[in-house]
């Protein structure tokens, strides 16, 4: 720390066993304004003690006094000192070591370790993270992928803003209706981004998202995530094979126990499972014959040529509608209205796979944070940890030190 800082003594409280550091600066020194800069003179200053890492295994506290200048321009001010910020009872350094440990483990764990109150650290945690996303720069977003995540029973929703280039977090709204998507157009015109700019949107086949793209995205093509559809073949999948299973009895005991042989993708089968599935599809069984239109849609994806995947597709279309399955022509036909979407992928191959994989990190994070006290705080938890933000890390955090000894 610069100039003109100091640590005029350490202490050990045996009583308290706790660390004291006693900062002080020079006599004569003069201090910026926090307001204009300008270099005043001292007029006085108030003791104050902030909260600091622990020396070996006791509390450390920091003491100083904290000058006010006098400006000509603004009167009495307190001056910002350089190891806290303004109104906070804790140094800069502790901290960021709040926000490293919240990273890792739940905020009580953190609470408890540092030896302060949750909400305390909650209050940390909200502001670093606040700060950093008013610095995010989202200027070269292009695709952005969207889907919800439960976040307390009884149907409380969230919607989940990714950025698809960058693989984070960016911002999340409150609910799944078409609203949130007018919130989300909102915040990016805040961050001085036009919305135009956004070219692609993926999600699944949810009305509200679809009404809110038009609405608010009209020059954004749509891309139905791959993985919503084929979750939907799986379900028709195995709605066919539950039906066959339940309604014929010779051959109830040779489906018991092939669910997953049937939803799983090939290349995911042990030889024992694969084995097995072989032999089964060689029976007469609508599920085998709902399987085969499972692993033709499969193929759309590795088209490249959008004219020959809407060829392909029409193929399938007609093959799954006459395949006298109910379960598979419902899903050909809701297939059929969102058409272009899934057919879009062909060109702009963005997935919400990635989107997944986060929403899974978050969820697991919430499970950690045992319940929020407030609703801002389950954005933050989201934030921390998938918003790839600009916050302290162990690296930056070995670099604040406290002045030297005089």
């Amino acid at each position: 720390m610069a100039e003109p800082w100091y640590v005029e003594r350490v202490v050990f409280d045996k009583e308290k066993l706790q660390v004291d550091v006693f900062l002080a600066y020079r006599r004569g020194a003069r201090f910026p304004c926090p307001e204009c800069g300008e270099i005043c003179e001292v007029h006085d200053n108030k003791a104050r003690s902030w909260k600091h890492l622990y020396h070996f295994q006791y509390p450390t506290y920091i003491h100083a006094g904290i000058p006010r200048v006098i400006c000509r321009h603004h009167g009495t001010r307190q001056i910002n000192i350089p190891w806290s910020r303004t109104k906070s009872r804790l140094s800069e350094a502790f901290e960021h070591f709040l926000v490293i440990l919240c990273g890792e483990m739940t905020v009580s764990a953190a609470s408890q370790l540092a030896g302060i109150h949750e909400n305390r650290v909650w209050r940390v945690l909200h502001r670093y993270v606040e700060e950093a996303r008013k610095k995010q720069d989202i200027s070269r977003l292009r695709a952005v992928g969207v889907d919800e995540v439960s976040v307390r029973k009884g149907h409380n929703y969230a919607s989940v803003f990714c950025d698809l280039d960058k693989s984070c977090v960016i911002d999340v709204e409150e609910g799944k209706d078409a609203s949130v998507l007018g919130r989300f157009r909102q915040w990016v015109q805040e961050k001085g981004v036009d919305p135009g700019q956004i070219k692609q949107c993926c999600c699944d086949m949810s009305p509200a998202y679809i009404l809110g793209i038009d609405t608010n995205f009209p020059y954004a093509e749509v891309t139905y995530d791959r993985y919503h559809v084929m979750a939907m073949v799986n379900k028709a999948l195995d709605t066919v094979r539950r039906h066959e299973r339940t309604t014929n009895q010779a051959k109830r005991d040779l489906l018991r126990n092939t669910r997953y042989l049937w939803l799983k993708n090939p290349s995911s089968l042990t030889g024992k499972q694969a084995n097995r599935l072989t032999d089964i599809k060689k029976l007469d069984l609508k599920t085998a014959r709902a399987y085969h239109l499972k692993t033709a849609l499969q193929r759309l994806w590795d088209y490249m040529d959008p004219a020959e995947a809407d060829r392909y597709l029409k193929k399938w279309y007609f093959w799954a509608t006459h395949s006298r399955l109910q379960p598979m022509i419902d899903l050909a036909k809701t297939i059929k209205r969102h058409w272009d979407g899934v057919l879009q992928f062909i060109q702009s191959r963005i997935t919400n796979g990635m989107i997944e994989g986060l929403i899974n990190k978050i969820r697991t994070a919430m499970k950690r944070a045992y319940g929020f006290k407030k609703p801002k705080y389950l954005k933050t938890i989201i934030y921390l940890v998938a918003g790839d933000l600009d916050l302290p890390t162990p690296k930056n955090f070995a670099q604040l030190q406290l002045p030297t000894q005089s």
